[in-house]
């Protein structure tokens, strides 16, 4: 008798991944492109909406498989900047470490990196004051000068998940509107802004 288990056809499923196979046995992957840098500051709302769901997806994974505390990885970490780039290009070393294409070595790489991320992150948390059960936003540093911060207040959040996807559809539509008063404000003819 063998102890072989063969290997799924698609892990990531086990894993809780959606990889798009349907039936007919033909992929159709998630993610049509390679791996690239997200920069959230210049992505129009479609882009802004799939990457924020894809993140939150990954990040859900990477809290259940690693087992992290709050304190490493909060419930409103996509309130905090801080918290959202870090986690951001974590997912990216993670998606590059275990292309098919990667070297052998390049997941021990990415774990090795995850041990000094896991640091940044509970600093970061440590600093926004973001919690299991509520949130504040970051306390900022007023310079002189500078009108003063108005004050931090915690708010509790009791549906995290209702709350995500309303937070994402407010910043979807936020950069809806930057985009259209963008471009009603472009000249077509000049390429400049009126």
């Amino acid at each position: 008798m063998s102890d072989y288990v063969p290997e799924p056809e698609h892990p990531d499923e086990e894993a809780g991944f959606d990889t798009g196979t349907d039936d007919s046995g033909f992929d159709d992957p998630v993610i049509a492109e390679p791996p690239h840098p997200v920069n959230w500051n210049l992505l129009g709302p479609e882009d802004l909406e799939t990457e924020w769901l894809e993140l939150n997806r990954w990040v859900d994974w990477l809290r259940h498989t690693y087992g992290l505390p709050a304190a490493v990885v909060p419930p409103f970490w996509h309130h905090h900047p801080e918290l959202l780039w870090e986690l951001s290009a974590l997912h990216l070393h993670w998606l590059c470490a275990y292309d098919p294409e990667q070297n052998g070595s390049a997941p021990l790489g990415w774990h090795r990196d995850f041990a000094d991320a896991r640091q940044r992150l509970r600093d970061w948390v440590s600093a926004s004051g973001t919690r299991l059960d509520r949130d504040r936003p970051t306390r900022q540093t007023t310079w002189p000068g500078e009108d003063p911060a108005p004050p931090v207040e915690d708010v509790v959040i009791g549906d995290r998940e209702g709350e995500f996807v309303e937070f994402v559809l407010a910043e979807v539509a936020k950069r809806q509107t930057e985009e259209d008063d963008f471009y009603r404000n472009l000249d077509l003819a000049t390429g400049e802004i009126s």
